[in-house]
């Protein structure tokens, strides 16, 4: 069993499946949940929204990455366990991978696809770029 796992989370239903999902299989594991914010979603949100978009997307994505964690945090706590939760900003395979080597991760648990931005048009792209480059055990729930 692994002793740290992390949980890729974009506040779709299959992330939250993956968090149910780890903290019924991993229950005595730390569990961190990660939601990256992708600064190419801000572009196509400023090119649909226009200037006031612009100027607020940064507190408008930290405004989402806290709700999404307070939904995590909430739910584990059913599970009477509690997350430890991180936000961070950039490519989100590759910053959940950065995370996962930097921090001593040893299972990554994921949605299979995201809703987000240009996830949706490359439904998977971040769950099969995770799992193509990991050096540890991914579980991707569909």
């Amino acid at each position: 069993m692994p002793d740290n796992v992390l949980v890729a989370l974009d506040g779709s239903p299959l992330a939250e499946r993956a968090l149910m999902y780890a903290l019924e299989t991993f229950p005595k594991a730390t569990i961190t949940t990660i939601y990256v914010i992708n600064p190419i979603d801000s572009v196509i949100d400023v090119e649909a929204g226009g200037l006031p978009v612009a100027e607020d997307w940064y507190d408008t994505a930290q405004e989402r990455a806290t709700a999404i964690h307070t939904t995590a945090t909430d739910l584990a706590a059913d599970h009477d366990i509690v997350l430890d939760t991180v936000t961070e900003v950039g490519k989100p395979a590759r910053e959940i991978l950065d995370y996962a080597a930097d921090n001593g991760i040893d299972q990554i648990v994921m949605g299979s696809h995201g809703r987000s931005g240009l996830d949706r048009t490359f439904l998977g792209s971040v769950a099969e770029t995770v799992t193509r480059r990991a050096q540890i055990p991914v579980t991707i729930i569909g």
